[in-house]
């Protein structure tokens, strides 16, 4: 009889999820965009905000956000638990560290969506995040679809497209871009981010900076 103690089955280590940080210019596609995403990996979550404003007609505290007052919103930044932060026509909206990182414990690749201000926060705070930037085919498709959704008068639509050319102007602080010209592809493309086998979509990438740069120039 052997006197060494028997070893226990080795346990398996839970994968580590990957913070996924989302940026796009109003008109980009970004809402359907995440939809086919969301389809294609349900195991994927989104990080819950939270928020000092109040909440709408048919919203619940712990599902759409976490609902505080703006004393406790500032103790959470004064205690420094939130990956960002930002102040949105008056009312404040934080991403919890805590939470992310909780699903992120629990093997749970997570998606947030966020401008480009707030993503350079978050890659401050958390530098394994991989971050991308969604464009537009060009500036003509980009106009065509805020067009498209005829709630706006034309003084309004050019100030979006100021807007969302000022912010397309940031896209070279991604670590990724990816181009919603066609559903599928650009599906594919974030799934590639996710599973480590993008390095074509990188930012630094020869083509992809210059499609970058193309499309900016209309």
């Amino acid at each position: 009889m052997s006197l060494r103690p028997e070893k226990s089955p080795a346990t398996k280590e839970t994968r580590r999820g990957t913070l996924l940080v989302l940026s796009a210019p109003s008109g980009a596609g970004k809402t359907t965009l995440v939809k086919a995403l969301l389809a294609r990996d349900p195991s994927l979550r989104f990080s819950i905000s939270y928020t000092t404003r109040p909440p709408r007609p048919g919203e619940t505290d712990g599902k759409d956000y976490c609902f505080v007052d703006r004393e406790r919103f500032r103790q959470m930044v004064a205690a420094g638990e939130f990956l960002e932060h930002a102040e949105v026509f008056g009312n404040f909206y934080g991403t919890s560290k805590a939470q992310v990182e909780a699903l992120i414990a629990a093997g749970h690749d997570v998606l947030l969506e966020i401008d480009w201000q707030g993503a350079r926060q978050i890659r401050a705070n958390a530098p394994a995040c991989r971050t991308v930037f969604i464009m537009p085919p060009s500036v003509t498709e980009l106009d065509r679809r805020l067009r498209t959704r005829a709630t706006d008068s034309d003084e309004v639509i050019r100030r979006r497209l100021g807007q969302a050319l000022d912010d397309m102007s940031h896209w070279a602080e991604f670590d990724f871009v990816v181009v919603n010209e066609v559903l599928d592809d650009a599906v594919d493309g974030l799934v590639g981010v996710l599973q480590g086998r993008s390095a074509h979509l990188a930012a630094t990438a020869p083509a992809t900076a210059a499609r970058a740069r193309q499309i900016l120039q209309g």
